[in-house]
Formats: C-alpha cells, sequence, structure tokens
C-alpha cells in the first residue's frame, strides 16, 4: 500500500530561515491531497522533498512504512517509484507523442509488445490516440500535458506527484484540465500530492487540502471543511472570498463587534476559548431583503435581520456583488444572484445566521 507518510520534516536553505517548519502529514493510498498556499509557503519544498531532489534537515519521509528519506539516508529519484509532471510539461520536443510516453517503460525494461499495448491503452485514456505519431510543437497546451499525463501515468507508479501542472494555461483550458486530472485520478486510484497556489483548483481536485504558510500546516481537511470552516484568519482569507470581522467575544453566543454591531454566533467549543479571534462571513451566507417595519431583530428562520444600505453594486451576469453598509462603520461584502436587484443609496435589510458566522483564530 502506498501510504506516504512526512514526519516531523523541517529544511532551510541558508540554515536560518526554515522552508519548511516541523510538518507532519500522512496521506492516504490512493488518495489526493493538495498542498495549498502562497508563494514561499513550503508547498513545493516539500514536493521536492518527497522526490528526492533534495534532503531534509530532519524528520522522515516514509512510503508503506518505509524510510526513503532522512537527514542520514535518502533513497535516489529513480528508486523512488514515483512520477512526477511539471509546470513546464518537460516532454521532448524532437520526439513524438508514443515515443515520450513510452520513454518510462523502455526506461523500466518494459519493450515490445507489452509496451505498445500500454502505451496504446494510456493514450486512449487520455484521448490522444488518434494524435500517437505528432511532434509535442503540433499541440496545444491541453494536448501537451496530457502527454505529460500519459507518460507519468503509464508506468503505474507508487505516488503521483504534480508541480503546479496547469499554471502555463490559459483559464478555460485550466478549467477543463482539472477535470481531467480528477477523473484520471477516480480512475487508477494513485496517491497523489498535487502543487498549487490555486483555490478552486484545490477545491475541485483534491480529496483533502492542506493549507500551508511559512512553512507550517495551517490546516487540513477536505475542501468543504476548508471552505465552510476555516480554523484560522489565513485559511479564511486565501480560500475563498470571506468578510473578517474584528471584535471581540461578549458570551457563548455573541460576538461584539469594533463599531458596537452584535453579531450572533453557533456555539464552536474548540475555539470559545480563545481570546485572539475573528469573525469570517462569506459573502454569499449573506442575504438581503427588502426593508419592513420590524427592523433590526431575529427574523425567520434564526436569522438576524440587521438595516443597511447599498453602497455599491457590481453586476457579473450571474451574480450581483454589493457592498453594504450596516451601522456607521460596518461595510458587509455580499453575493447574490441576480432576481431581486437594489441600487446605490437603497435601503435593505441584512439578515445573518449564526451558523454562518464562522470564529477563526488570528495567528
Amino acid at each position: 500500500m502506498a501510504t506516504l507518510e512526512i514526519r516531523n520534516l523541517t529544511k532551510s536553505y541558508d540554515g536560518e530561515t526554515p522552508a519548511l517548519d516541523d510538518i507532519s502529514l500522512q496521506i492516504e493510498h490512493g488518495e489526493l491531497v493538495a498542498l495549498l498556499g502562497p508563494s514561499g509557503c513550503g508547498k513545493t519544498t516539500t514536493l521536492r522533498l518527497v522526490a528526492g531532489f533534495i534532503e531534509p534537515d530532519t524528520g522522515s519521509i516514509q512510503v508503506g512504512g518505509e524510510v526513503i528519506a532522512s537527514p542520514k539516508f535518502s533513497l535516489p529519484p529513480e528508486r523512488r517509484h514515483m512520477s512526477m509532471i511539471f509546470q513546464s510539461y518537460a516532454i521532448w520536443p524532437h520526439k513524438t507523442i508514443y515515443q515520450n510516453v513510452a520513454y518510462g517503460l523502455k526506461y523500466r525494461g518494459v519493450n515490445g509488445g507489452e509496451a505498445a499495448e500500454k502505451v496504446k491503452k494510456m493514450l486512449g485514456v487520455v484521448q490522444l490516440d488518434h494524435l500517437a505519431e505528432r511532434y509535442p510543437g503540433e499541440l496545444s497546451g491541453g494536448q501537451q500535458q496530457r502527454v505529460a499525463l500519459a507518460r507519468a501515468l503509464v508506468v503505474e507508479p507508487e505516488i503521483l506527484l504534480l508541480d503546479e501542472p496547469l499554471s502555463n494555461l490559459d483559464a478555460n483550458l485550466r478549467e477543463e484540465m482539472r477535470f481531467e486530472i480528477r477523473r484520471l485520478h477516480d480512475e487508477f486510484q494513485f496517491t497523489s500530492v498535487y502543487v498549487t497556489h490555486d483555490q478552486s483548483e484545490a477545491m475541485v481536485i483534491a480529496d483533502r487540502i492542506c493549507v500551508m504558510n511559512h512553512g507550517k500546516i495551517e490546516q487540513l481537511g477536505t475542501p468543504s471543511e476548508i471552505y465552510e470552516r476555516p480554523e484560522t484568519r489565513f485559511v479564511a482569507d486565501f480560500v475563498g472570498t470571506t468578510n473578517l470581522l474584528s471584535g471581540h467575544l461578549s458570551g457563548s453566543d455573541r460576538f461584539d463587534l469594533e463599531n458596537g454591531i452584535v453579531l450572533p454566533i453557533a456555539t464552536q467549543a474548540q475555539i470559545v476559548a480563545e481570546q485572539d479571534v475573528s469573525i469570517s462571513l462569506r459573502p454569499h451566507d449573506i442575504l438581503l431583503r427588502k426593508p419592513t417595519q420590524n427592523g433590526a431583530g431575529v427574523g425567520e428562520d434564526g436569522y438576524h435581520v440587521y438595516p443597511g444600505t447599498v453602497e455599491e453594486c457590481f453586476y457579473f451576469g450571474e451574480l450581483l456583488d454589493y457592498q453594504i453598509r450596516i451601522g456607521e462603520n460596518c461595510v458587509l461584502r455580499t453575493i447574490t444572484p441576480p432576481g431581486n436587484r437594489y441600487g446605490t443609496g437603497d435601503p435593505v435589510n441584512v439578515l445573518i445566521h449564526p451558523d454562518h458566522c464562522v470564529l477563526v483564530r488570528e495567528n
């Protein structure tokens, strides 16, 4: 079983500043985990350590319970039974598509009819069997990335490593290839580590997302856990769009903003004890309604109602992006479907549910 386990891994390039700071992570057999974070967070360093391109300062890396890297021992990359897909595709321009895909099999001693059968099958899987005799320069960027995928998968690696493989593609191709990579993973079930700085990419592709920052793991969880229940201010701000509101807890079910507005919160025992917290409130979780005579208070289905005023509205076709002022100093971003439209200066009722006010640690 190709379970990948990273234990207490650290790495510094200058001997002082840690690129990785004591991270631990276990990826189960057949699981795809995305390492997500900004430039310099340590995600590519983690991938290079797993691949064997660099060696750890402390800690270890194990595959199937066997150590493949530690400060005293490092298995060469070619003996790790891994395939890596690079940002630049790294396919040979002077070889045909067939020859590119077959190269890894030849290196592993698979020749003749067996190799031909494997290559033909894999080209069919990535929908390039009709282009086998073409050269990379005759293919689109998306097709070249499919060649890189086929070459990595045909050798049946224990671990598949992907280093921002879609960053060189245009927006439409990136979206198409996200679903293609997920489809291929579901079909072959390789244990996979996927490095990206694109939140949408990670949400579509990954079974779990490992959000990294300054060489540490900020949060590890499923896409829905990361998005709906971020644990830190950094995760809430980096993954998706949110309103981050400062203030303090004044009870188990209320959060006082600095401007005097009180927001309701659901019980979150694991964080309530924390003193240094903020509220994360996603724009699409805020509802807008026409004003009623009732004014502020608790409305239907447990939503709390606040009188507000539309300051700005931006039209994006399938959605409307509002800036709504409640009170004197609080402006909330709200994203709604285009059904009910409000103009600048219009009064509105702002509806907020306690379940959507998520407490996050400041650090």
